[in-house]
């Protein structure tokens, strides 16, 4: 056996090589605008203006923090959308697999119709103005649950948990009727157990979505008690809007002031930061949950 066997090629080496360089000009293209946002957001005004690759804030100071976090708006905001997220999240993933567990039967009556009319609402819908008539007539404007029952399931997600549990050996379930098990304690007891890559994966996708929604809010909350975060983050970064741009200044005697590009890169981060956390403890479950899910039709 030749000693070079299994060495990769000049040309192999080469490839990687340039594999290697355009996969990191690209990570450093997506992750500096985010540094960017960061470093400001810890800058005073005079290191914040000055033109160039900000790396690292000179003059660290938390006054932008300080004035974002006082704004009672922020607090709102971050109340409504984890209510949102928590409440829609669990509301999602129960309704997707109480949706997706039975269509996965092959004894099923109509199983086959069923999933056609549901993946028939992915492609269309009846668009933004019917939806709102609905909302109104159903009673939901200007409440939270506006926010969260429209999208109870999500024909894609549901997709995927029905090949991820059509996937599954049907011997432990049929095992399990022998011994007297009923389709919920199957589900609960032998099914939900052994999904949790599936569960991971897509309660971070609604959680995710639920986050970072803000048009719903835009749409059917009229009360600012009730906005969410994203909709607060929109009027002050975007909008400008004076009701919602209620910032501390500086305290007297401090040498530092905070600009509105300041408290904006500030709300930014206070606003994306939190959702950041949830990835490394879900990341694990996302390859394996997703490549599993996609397989079988």
């Amino acid at each position: 056996m030749s000693l070079t066997a299994g060495k990769p090629s000049a040309g192999e080496r080469i490839f990687d090589i340039f594999n290697m360089l355009f996969l990191t000009a690209f990570a450093v293209t997506t992750v500096y605008p985010f540094i960017n946002v960061l470093v400001v957001s810890f800058s005073t005004p005079a290191a914040a203006n000055v033109y160039g690759i900000k790396l690292w804030p000179k003059d660290i100071t938390l006054e932008a923090y300080r004035s974002v976090f006082a704004n009672e708006y922020i607090w709102i905001g971050y109340a409504n959308t984890l209510f949102r997220t928590v409440i829609g999240t669990f509301l999602n993933v129960a309704f997707t697999v109480l949706c997706a567990y039975p269509l996965a039967k092959k004894y099923l009556p109509n199983r086959d119709l069923y999933t056609l009319i549901i993946i028939f609402t992915m492609f269309f819908s009846g668009g933004l103005i019917p939806n709102y008539l609905l909302i109104k007539e159903l009673g939901l404007l200007n409440s939270r649950w506006s926010l969260i029952l429209p999208g109870l399931i999500a024909p894609f997600t549901m997709i995927i948990v029905r090949n991820y549990f059509m996937s599954l050996p049907s011997e432990v379930e049929e095992s399990a009727k022998i011994d007297g098990a009923n389709d919920i304690r199957i589900l609960t007891s032998i099914v939900l157990p052994v999904s949790l890559p599936i569960v991971a994966t897509i309660s971070l996708w609604y959680a995710v979505s639920h986050w970072n929604a803000w048009f719903d809010s835009l749409l059917y909350i009229t009360d600012p008690e009730k906005t969410v975060l994203g909709n607060v983050l929109r009027k002050i970064v975007i909008e400008g809007s004076s009701q919602f741009q209620n910032f501390e200044t500086a305290r007297p005697g401090e040498g530092n002031t905070v600009t509105p590009d300041i408290i904006k890169a500030a709300t930014i981060m206070v606003a994306t930061i939190p959702i950041l956390c949830v990835y490394p403890f879900i990341q694990k479950y996302f390859v394996k949950g997703i490549m599993i899910g996609s397989l079988k039709g």
